[in-house]
C-alpha cells in the first residue's frame, strides 16, 4: 500500500465523498461513494450505496455505469477507481464483494478514503487488491474525517 498521493487525488476523491451524500442512511449499511477515472483523472462513471436496487455498493454501481455507458471498451489496468471506503472484501448478504467485482474488471488501481470499520465483518479488501498487484493508495487523513462523516448514523452501533 502507498501513502502516494497527488492534489488531483484529493480533488477526485472529494468529488466520490459528493456521491456518497447522495446515499439514504440505512442503519445496516455504509454510504459509500465512487467514480472511475481515466488515467488523466477524466471521470468516466460514478456510483453511489444502493444507487441500484438490489443492495448495491458504491463500487458495484460505478463499475455498472461504466460498463453500460462506455463507447469504447478502455483499457481497464489504466484505470483508477476512488471510492470513499475500502472495497468489501466479504459481504454478509451473499452479493459478490466489491473486490472480487474489481478484481475482475481488471481496474489498475484504487484510491481509498478510509479503511473499513468493523461494524460488520473484518474487511481485508486493500490486502487482497495489493496480492493480486492492484496499486492501492489511502489517502486517510487529508479526508477521514469527511469519509467517516458519511457514516455517522452508524456511530451508535
Amino acid at each position: 500500500m502507498t501513502d502516494s498521493y497527488t492534489a488531483k487525488d484529493i480533488t477526485l476523491m472529494r468529488q466520490a465523498i459528493a456521491q456518497a451524500r447522495l446515499c439514504t442512511p440505512t442503519p445496516t449499511a455504509f454510504n459509500v461513494g465512487a467514480l472511475i477515472t481515466d488515467p488523466h483523472g477524466r471521470i468516466l462513471s460514478t456510483g453511489y450505496s444502493r444507487q441500484f436496487p438490489g443492495n448495491t455498493h458504491a463500487e458495484q454501481c460505478a463499475l455498472q455505469t461504466l460498463l453500460t455507458t462506455t463507447n469504447s471498451t478502455p483499457d481497464y489496468k489504466d484505470l483508477v477507481m476512488y471510492t470513499t471506503m475500502e472495497p468489501c472484501s466479504e459481504r454478509l448478504s451473499g452479493n459478490k464483494p466489491c473486490v472480487e467485482r474489481i478484481l475482475e474488471a481488471g481496474i489498475g488501481s484504487v484510491v481509498i478514503g478510509v479503511k473499513e470499520p468493523d461494524n460488520f465483518v473484518k474487511c481485508t479488501g486493500a490486502q487482497m487488491l495489493m496480492e493480486k498487484g492492484v496499486r492501492v493508495v489511502v489517502i486517510g487523513e487529508e479526508v477521514e474525517e469527511e469519509c467517516r462523516k458519511l457514516n455517522a448514523h452508524l456511530d451508535d452501533e
